[in-house]
């Protein structure tokens, strides 16, 4: 999953960065307002952890103008701590709010849920006969025995998942698995396709030549 995260604290910036590829998410990043509006539009994320107190442009007025344009799950993070806050910011449209200082394992946390509802996936673990994604755990198994996947074939794999039944195509892929550092004409879809099919079977992922990749159904 893409994720932008919006911070005007260069160290904690660079902390979540890290902490969130680590995780697997591909990650872009902005310091201040204008530029995270930019980016924010320009790129259909799958969520946004958005700072309020920015230069330039705040992140309620981010929000604001984002929500005429998309939905994009949206998790503000801040040290804005009323209840005030809190109520204003989530009437605004946010998807979520976290007060600084925060536990990391808590905005993980809120982070998966966030995307989920944004998939309509309610529950944390998809399952496709004996293979069962946990994407909390952020682990996939089969038999209940645990399958080895690196953070970016997980990421793919959950991905596909949360969008089965529905044709994904390259485009998409990465546009929501790579960050803007990826040459989009490379041929790292193909490459982690077929390492998915060599680990959870060739029959898990189906392709439809000249359109994308299909699971389940």
């Amino acid at each position: 999953m893409r994720v932008l995260v919006v911070e005007d604290d260069p160290d904690l910036l660079l902390g979540l960065t890290q902490a969130l590829r680590e995780e697997g998410y591909a990650v872009d990043h902005a310091s201040e307002g204008n530029e995270a509006l930019a980016r924010a539009m320009a790129w259909p994320y799958d969520a946004i952890v958005l700072d309020i107190m920015l230069p330039n442009l705040s992140g309620r007025e981010i929000l604001r103008q984002l929500r005429t344009k998309q939905s994009t799950p949206v998790l503000f993070l801040t040290a804005l701590d009323t209840v005030d806050d809190r109520v204003s910011g989530l009437d605004l449209g946010a998807d979520d709010y976290l007060v600084k200082p925060f536990d990391l394992s808590e905005l993980l946390a809120r982070l998966r849920a966030i995307i989920r509802r944004s998939h309509e996936v309610a529950d944390p673990i998809i399952r496709f006969g004996d293979l069962a994604i946990n994407t909390t755990a952020r682990l996939v198994t089969k038999d209940n025995e645990p399958i080895e996947l690196t953070a970016r074939e997980y990421a793919l794999v959950e991905l596909l998942a949360m969008k089965r039944g529905r044709l994904v195509t390259r485009t998409f892929i990465y546009d929501h698995l790579f960050d803007e550092n990826h040459d989009s004409m490379s041929n790292l879809v193909d490459v982690y396709i077929s390492r998915i099919r060599s680990k959870l079977g060739k029959d898990f992922v189906k392709t439809r030549r000249g359109e994308g990749y299909l699971v389940g159904n």
